[in-house]
């Protein structure tokens, strides 16, 4: 059975990442060249980098701190 895409991957995963405190944001970015998950947080407190896992289905994950996101 083939793997999931990673933009299938980040569809299932979302809603339970943006229920984690501190998260403000999911996308797909590039990192170091290859495609990887991106978790956007708030602020850039430990507790909020520790509930993130460092892989998703096989694919990395990396933290960035954004801020707080609002619509404009």
């Amino acid at each position: 059975m083939a793997a999931r895409s990673i933009d299938e991957v980040l569809a299932a995963h979302t809603d339970s990442l943006m229920m984690l405190p501190g998260v403000v944001g999911t996308a797909v970015g590039l990192c170091d060249g290859q495609r990887c998950i991106k978790v956007l947080l708030a602020d850039s407190s430990a507790a909020a980098k520790a509930r993130i896992p460092e892989r998703l289905e096989g694919y990395r994950v990396v933290v960035e701190v954004t801020g707080v996101i609002r619509p404009r």
